[in-house]
């Protein structure tokens, strides 16, 4: 029983001891001061662009970029590499007869051309259930990155501070291609023509 008193005292104790508090008189309140703070935009992410390029290009160094290839080398070999494929026309047959992707019969076809029967069909394939046009950029851009070959190495385009020829070996990974022809030198022109803003 002195326990359960023992509980009941404190509060009660503790309630004599608060004082009522004095009701106090509305306060005018200053005007408030604000600063004027001047807010710095965010600086863009660095891009690369390419002066002196054709539309498909633009588009396609754009492409690589948003695609998280941001090292001036690597981007200049798949460039260099697309130029030597297909000097960037969509609509190229390989041997230059330029034709829709449906009158392509022979040999490579588009951006980089596609010349196995997987890769050249899987194009259209591609096209088709994503309801777009497998002559067009955009769609063989889109393709271009989910066959089995871009995605086996896009992670080395990815990598930066390696040399050309560390992406060249890269891109004949994703390529196959048997002629090396003017890759090097055409990925060397981009190097000088890309610039960053």
């Amino acid at each position: 029983m002195k326990r359960i008193l023992g509980f009941v005292a404190v509060p009660v104790f503790m309630a004599s001891m608060v004082k009522a508090i004095p009701a106090q008189e509305p306060v005018e309140l200053a005007e408030e001061v604000t600063e004027s703070v001047s807010e710095e935009p965010i600086p863009k992410a660095k891009r690369w662009v390419c002066e002196g390029c054709t539309e498909n290009e633009r588009e396609v160094l754009e492409f690589l970029q948003d695609r998280g290839i941001k090292d001036k080398v690597a981007l200049s070999v798949v460039m260099g590499n697309i130029k030597q494929e297909s000097k960037f026309h969509t609509n190229i047959c390989e041997g230059g007869a330029r034709v829709p992707y449906h009158h392509c019969h022979r040999g490579g076809f588009g951006l980089i051309q596609w010349t196995t029967h997987g890769r050249y069909t899987g194009l259209g394939h591609f096209a088709n259930r994503y309801g777009g046009d497998p002559t067009e950029l955009n769609t063989q851009l889109r393709w271009m990155v989910n066959e089995r070959e871009w995605t086996k190495v896009e992670h080395v385009f990815k990598t930066p501070g390696l040399s050309v020829d560390g992406y060249m070996n890269a891109a004949y990974r994703w390529l196959g291609w048997g002629v090396h022809g003017d890759r090097t030198y055409y990925s060397n022109q981009y190097l000088n023509r890309l610039v960053q803003v």
